[in-house]
């Protein structure tokens, strides 16, 4: 990790670390059992290379125990309840990087109608069914990028999960997002007419008030658009200079938030990467230089191959060949990132398509290049360190948050096996059992 990221990661994993042990207390459901043992047929870790067959996991109160071989942990185990688990592996929960639970999917109703005909309480209501939809799916973290024109609801959101009112998964929220000023949407209305934005727009010295503001209600991270679809033809096109994004960086960073930058372009690319951004979202059409560059800075790519896979059956794509043009392109980057060793981030852009199948993004990670264990690292230990999170969530380790799931089969060898959840714990409590 570069020594930017390593100054900001203290403070802000401090902060995240203070907040999860609050959101903890605070939590409403009943107490966990004081002590589970979880057997299943192996363990993956979230670390290893492969999973390990008879081993156990020893959970106490809303933190893990122990890990190992389960004749190991036979003499730890007195008194505890034991859950058996056979036929399946246990696993960290899973981790996402990218998502929008304050939208749906777009073939349902248009980006443009949500953010302009549907009411907040009506998004916020539907936003609590695909949280549970998330968790159910064996997600118990989500870094969720922007309301899309809900305001801080994303705030609300994060905090009723904590306090037990509405089931779902751990919320790291972005609120708003920052655009520049006349590059985001809705578009194609008339001028006289001041048409609500699905971000904030802000420019030049005004984005150290707008990030502050952000940060005051409520945002773990600052979400910058460093480019958007306003170019002539319509074409992606970087939106702030580098000395804009510096400032938004430079202002997230003394309170100690990291920033996300949206980028499709290698210019917007280059430029969010120089100025001290931690992770790239998308990146359609990063270049050799811009990897290199994100490689170099252990910035991470989130690369919503979901999101890109579900626009274009949107448009008529059956699934078969030809691959569309923009996903082939896509899977090139996508591949030209793994082998200038880019870190990785699995978030799937949740929202574009339905939550409860976030799983589809770790598929397409294998499909286009990804071992399945690598994939599974990405979507626990990884995105744990991408969050700052990596000495609470992420692997199965004594001392780490109980957030754990069980699936049917072994996903290392076959990523399938995420979609048969049988058993999740969330802080030591069992919040789905499909045994």
């Amino acid at each position: 990790m570069p020594a930017r990221s390593r100054l900001l990661a203290p403070p802000f994993a401090l902060l995240l670390g203070l907040a999860l042990c609050a959101a903890l207390a605070a939590a409403d459901p009943p107490e966990p059992a004081s002590r589970l043992l979880l057997v299943p047929d192996r363990v993956f870790d979230g670390a290893a290379e492969s999973a390990r067959s008879g081993w156990a996991v020893l959970v106490e109160g809303e933190r893990i125990a122990a890990v190992g071989p389960r004749a190991e942990l036979a003499g730890r185990a007195t008194g505890a309840t034991v859950v058996e688990l056979p036929g399946t592996t246990l696993l960290p929960g899973l981790i996402e990087g990218h998502a929008h639970v304050l939208l749906h999917p777009y073939d349902e109703t248009s980006w443009n109608d949500q953010v302009l005909r549907e009411p907040e309480a009506l998004r916020v209501a539907r936003a609590t069914v695909h949280l549970r939809k998330t968790l159910e799916a064996g997600f118990t973290t989500v870094r969720d990028l922007g309301t899309e024109g809900a305001g801080a609801a994303d705030a609300g959101l994060r905090d009723a999960v904590a306090a037990g009112i509405v089931p779902g998964p751990r919320l790291l929220v972005a609120n708003r997002a920052l655009v520049a000023t006349g590059s985001y949407g809705p578009k194609g209305f008339a001028p006289a007419f001041a048409v609500p934005q699905g971000a904030e727009e802000a420019d030049g010295p005004d984005l150290a008030r707008a990030v502050r503001g952000q940060i005051g209600q409520g945002a773990d991270w600052v979400k910058v658009y460093a480019d958007y679809r306003w170019g002539a033809r319509g074409e992606a096109r970087p939106t702030y200079s580098l000395e804009e994004l510096r400032t938004v960086v430079a202002t997230a960073a003394s309170a100690g938030r990291p920033v996300a930058a949206h980028a499709a372009t290698a210019a917007a690319i280059l430029r969010a990467v120089e100025a001290g951004v931690e992770t790239i979202e998308h990146g359609d059409e990063a270049t050799p230089e811009a990897l290199d560059a994100m490689a170099r800075e252990g910035v991470w790519l989130c690369p919503t191959l979901a999101a890109s896979e579900a626009m274009a059956r949107y448009r008529g794509w059956n699934g078969q060949a030809p691959e569309p043009e923009r996903l082939a392109a896509k899977r090139a980057v996508f591949r030209a990132a793994l082998a200038a060793a880019v870190p990785i981030c699995a978030g799937s852009d949740a929202g574009v398509f339905a939550h409860g199948d976030n799983v589809r993004e770790l598929e397409l990670m294998a499909a286009w290049g990804m071992s399945a264990p690598a994939v599974l690292r990405a979507a626990t230990s990884g995105n744990a360190r991408m969050l700052h999170l990596e000495g609470e969530i992420g692997t199965i380790a004594p001392g780490l948050v109980a957030d754990l799931v069980a699936v049917a089969g072994d996903p290392t060898a076959d990523l399938a096996a995420l979609r048969a959840v049988r058993l999740v714990l969330q802080a030591g409590r069992i919040v789905v059992d499909r045994r």
